[in-house]
C-alpha cells in the first residue's frame, strides 16, 4: 500500500487502516530508503482525496453553530474536530506522496503525523458515536483542503500555510473549546476534554514539523522564512492569525522569539 492509495480510499476506516500500515514503518526509526520510495508510489490527482459521500461538504459560513450546553450541540462540535482531523490525514499523506526531491526525515516525518491524525480521527470518531452520531451526520466544510489544492505546486508554501498556519490555529482555538466543556461538565463532555489533551500534545508536533522543514526550504533557496511568510499569507490568499494565541504551545511548536513577539502584540492590540 502507498501513501497515495491511502490517500485516495474513501472509506474512513480503510483509510485509518491503511493510513497506520504504511505509517508503522516509519516508526521508531525502522524505515529506510527502499521502504520509503515503495511508499512514495507516485500517480497523479485522480481520486485525491478519498472522501466518503457524507458528511456534506459546505462553505465554513454555512456550517450551523450549535451550543456545547446541549447534547447535539456537543456532537457537532465532536464531528467537527472529526472532520478536521479526517482532513489531516489527507494533508499528512498528500504531503508524503506529492513533494519529490526531500530528505528522507521529511517522508518519514509526515508517514508519522499521518498515524497520530488517524488515532485522533480514531478516539473522536469513537466518541461520537458513544453519543448516538457518526463521522457524516452533520455537514463540514473544506477549508484545510482547499488550502492543500492551492499550495499543491509548491512544497515551501504548502509548509508555511497549512501546517504552520492553519494546523496552528488548532493550538489556540483547542484551549478554549476544553475550557467550554469543562464548564458543561457532563461524563461526555469531560472524556472530550481528555481527548482533546491527546490532540493538543501531537498537533505542538506537527506544527513544529511544519516550522521545520518550512525553514529548511527557505534555507535551500536562500529566502528569509520571516520575511517571506507575509508575502506567501497574500499570494495565497490565506487567513491572518487572529487573537487569541496559545503562545506557549506555539513556541513549543518551534515559532521564533520574533514572530511570538508579534503575535503578542498583536493581542494586546485586540
Amino acid at each position: 500500500m502507498s501513501a497515495l492509495a491511502a490517500l485516495r480510499l474513501t472509506d474512513p476506516d480503510e483509510k485509518v487502516a491503511a493510513t497506520r500500515a504504511i505509517s508503522a514503518i516509519s516508526l521508531d526509526g525502522a524505515t529506510d530508503s527502499i521502504a520509503t520510495e515503495a511508499i512514495r508510489t507516485t500517480g497523479d490527482d485522480l481520486g485525491v482525496p478519498g472522501r466518503p459521500e457524507r458528511p456534506l461538504r459546505v462553505a465554513a459560513t454555512a456550517v450551523q453553530k450549535r451550543s456545547p450546553f446541549t447534547t447535539e450541540g456537543r456532537a457537532a462540535l465532536i464531528h467537527s474536530i472529526c472532520h478536521i482531523e479526517f482532513n489531516a490525514i489527507n494533508l499528512a499523506l498528500d504531503a508524503v506522496w506529492r513533494y519529490d526531491g526531500m530528505p528522507e526525515a521529511y517522508y518519514r516525518d509526515w508517514l508519522r503525523v499521518a498515524h497520530e491524525e488517524a488515532q485522533h480521527f480514531t478516539l473522536l470518531h469513537a466518541h461520537l458515536q458513544d453519543m448516538g452520531w457518526r463521522y457524516g451526520d452533520f455537514p463540514g466544510h473544506d477549508g484545510l483542503w482547499n488550502m492543500c489544492e492551492k499550495t499543491k505546486d509548491d512544497v515551501l508554501a504548502r509548509m508555511a500555510l497549512v501546517p504552520r498556519t492553519l494546523e496552528a490555529r488548532g493550538l489556540d482555538a483547542t484551549p478554549l473549546i476544553q475550557g467550554k466543556l469543562k464548564r458543561v461538565n457532563t461524563p461526555d463532555a469531560l472524556r472530550a476534554v481528555e481527548i482533546l489533551d491527546i490532540i493538543l500534545r501531537d498537533e505542538v508536533g506537527h506544527v513544529a514539523i511544519g516550522n521545520h522543514w518550512y525553514r529548511w526550504l527557505c534555507e535551500r533557496a536562500g529566502i528569509d522564512p520571516e520575511a517571506s511568510y507575509p508575502a506567501l499569507v497574500a499570494r495565497y490568499d490565506a487567513p491572518r492569525h487572529k487573537p487569541p494565541f496559545n503562545l506557549e504551545a506555539r513556541g513549543r511548536a518551534g515559532f521564533s522569539a520574533e514572530e511570538l513577539r508579534q503575535l503578542s502584540q498583536a493581542q494586546d492590540k485586540a
